[in-house]
């Protein structure tokens, strides 16, 4: 008996000990799970109150004008329902809609494609190989981000009149790609820098040239990176006012949906069901690509932005 009391005197503070660590594990996960839900919370909230505008924009551009301009747009939802298609074809076809997107689609591409494909050339040769002054040009390129893009305005105007492109397509797609380089090395070059280093120097050692190793390992382990850069180019271009204002001037036929949304804004500020049928398809094409591509885009911006 004496010996069983010594045993259990000596095993209390260990159970004790046991016991505390179990109380303060409960009460780690109780918070964490509550933190949690309490972030869900939030981030939900945050996400309802950024939608709202979308949601009532793409509500009324189905609405008559005379509901739009005497009720709020979520007295859609109550009935009589009444909506109509009617805005959509008057923008299009009346308003010259159509051939606008058109003419974004034609800006869009090729501006986001060339900033892309050159920066990556770009990227892999400041992240893989060896030449001089890599880092000062590296960094020079970098500051070239910090310029304000109203500066180099004039002068690449003075450049295009001169050789003959001032209001061609070719202006806005060399301006776009001259703004767009500077971040899209900065985005690949750090990601490419973080690829594993043994695989590239296995297919060296296997005779892989750098042509061939760029485009057979590196472009298809850099999705994410790609996707990103794309994204952010695209939604760039696409929502531009300025830079095809200057290069393409009042042209109505190469205007694209920012200029011809601006003039349908001056023209018809009383018409909302004009501007919101307008204000949605101009939305319509970058939420497709964001949606396609948002898989790769946290990835891509986490490792082009913190590691290299």
């Amino acid at each position: 008996m004496i010996g069983q009391q010594v045993q259990q005197q000596q095993a209390a503070p260990a159970l004790a000990a046991v016991t505390q660590r179990r109380l303060r594990a409960r009460r780690s996960a109780f918070w964490r799970r509550l933190s949690d839900q309490v972030i869900t919370v939030i981030a939900l909230l945050i996400a309802v109150v950024w939608s709202l505008p979308t949601v009532g924009l793409l509500i009324s551009s189905f609405r008559p004008p005379s509901l739009i301009s005497t009720t709020g747009w979520w007295t859609a939802f109550l009935p009589p329902w009444h909506f109509t298609l009617q805005n959509y074809v008057q923008v299009i076809t009346a308003q010259g809609l159509g051939r606008a997107f058109i003419n974004s689609v034609i800006i869009a591409v090729p501006s986001t494609i060339l900033p892309a494909l050159i920066g990556s050339f770009a990227a892999f040769a400041f992240a893989w190989m060896r030449f001089p002054a890599r880092n000062t040009i590296f960094f020079g390129i970098i500051t070239l981000q910090i310029i304000p893009l109203q500066i180099a305005l004039v002068p690449l105007l003075q450049i295009f009149t001169n050789i003959g492109l001032t209001g061609q397509y070719a202006a806005v797609w060399l301006a776009h790609t001259a703004f767009g380089l500077p971040f899209a090395i900065f985005l690949l070059r750090n990601f490419f820098a973080a690829l594993p280093r043994d695989l590239l120097e296995a297919a060296y050692v296997d005779g892989a040239s750098n042509f061939r190793l760029f485009w057979t390992i590196v472009l298809p382990l850099s999705l994410p990176a790609l996707a990103s850069l794309v994204i952010f180019q695209f939604l760039w271009v696409w929502n531009d006012l300025l830079v095809a204002l200057i290069f393409l001037g009042g042209n109505p036929q190469s205007a694209p949906m920012t200029l011809t949304v601006a003039s349908l804004v001056g023209s018809y500020g009383e018409n909302d069901q004009v501007l919101t049928a307008a204000a949605f398809l101009s939305m319509a094409l970058p939420l497709v690509i964001f949606f396609a591509l948002q898989r790769y885009f946290i990835r891509g911006i986490l490792a082009g932005s913190v590691k290299g």
